[in-house]
């Protein structure tokens, strides 16, 4: 970046410290450990430009490699106060290594290059984001590459999986699980799909569709399940002071007995509430209240045959 006519090979390989150490001198490793590099760097979002023979362009032996400035600079429109640089950073420190997209890596890595002296006080609370979900990698690349996929998928009371093929569009993070709204290619018509109940590999397949696609699909789905969370409230009687009253008090409201939580998956809250045994009591509905009952008794008889 400090050289507007590039480098050639040879300077690289004499000037940047470790290859001739790692590679013991070998040119063949060295060529090696070249282009492997090269393509790193490609791949954390650095451009390199390769500048052959202006009389022949397509001779590459005397090529000069540079990192083109304007090109890894932030477009010049765009600025960032400390404050908000603090926050950019943070927001990217939250992401595991891996769960980041290439875009969004290569964006943090612009800001962090800004060299702005960022705010102080809020650089110490860095919380971590986790993606268990191996589907969360593949669907966020197709949703990048607008490409449609195909996965196994196991609906509650459902025997076998079953194979949807899908335009992915957002993946969302409601109450600490995530999501992914799709284009159901069969159904004609836009789904969410629970990704851990994607059984086995997700699989990007040749077939594209429109980026517009995704315009808003977020937004629609976060309302969505807003929505539906809206619709099922779920009567609760908790042991006060217990962990079910620390997790489930938050996210509900006071009612005359006991607490009132909105809920999305019925399965789902049944697994959660189960878990706390004696701490939550579902008064209603029904169907809920059944379904902890039924998840109890299965752990009861387990443990009971276990100790036979």
């Amino acid at each position: 970046m400090a050289t507007e006519i590039g480098l050639t090979k040879q300077q690289i390989l004499q000037t940047v410290s470790g290859y001739r150490q790692r590679s013991g001198g070998r040119s063949d490793a060295l060529e090696k450990m070249f282009e492997r590099d090269k393509d790193d760097l490609r791949d954390l979002g650095v451009p390199i430009e390769t500048i052959g023979d202006s009389a022949d362009p397509n001779d590459l032996r005397e090529a000069r490699y540079r990192i083109p400035k304007a090109e890894y600079d932030l477009p010049p429109d765009i600025s960032f106060t400390p404050a908000e640089v603090a926050i950019l950073v943070l927001a990217g420190s939250v992401w595991s290594e891996g769960s980041l997209s290439k875009d969004a890596t290569t964006g943090l890595r612009k800001i962090r290059a800004l060299g702005i002296e960022v705010d102080e006080p809020i650089i110490g609370f860095a919380p971590r984001m986790t993606v268990r979900e191996p589907s969360f990698a593949p669907l966020r690349d197709a949703i990048e590459a607008c490409r449609v996929v195909t996965f196994d998928y196991l609906k509650p009371g459902e025997e076998k999986p079953r194979r949807r093929t899908v335009r992915p569009l957002a993946l969302v993070d409601y109450e600490g699980r995530w999501h992914v709204s799709a284009h159901d290619v069969d159904a004609d018509g836009e789904r969410m799909f629970l990704l851990t109940r994607i059984v086995g590999d997700v699989v990007a397949t040749r077939d594209r569709f429109d980026p517009e696609l995704r315009e808003g699909a977020g937004e629609r789905a976060m309302q969505g399940l807003r929505d539906v969370a809206s619709r099922n409230r779920a009567l609760l009687e908790i042991t006060p002071g217990s962990e079910a009253a620390l997790r489930l008090a938050r996210r509900g409201e006071p009612a005359a007995q006991g607490i009132r939580v909105p809920f999305v998956d019925l399965h789902i809250f049944a697994d959660e509430l189960a878990s706390y045994g004696p701490e939550a009591r579902v008064v209603e509905p029904d169907a809920l209240r059944e379904a902890v009952v039924a998840r109890l008794r299965a752990a009861r008889d387990a443990h009971g045959e276990a100790a036979a």
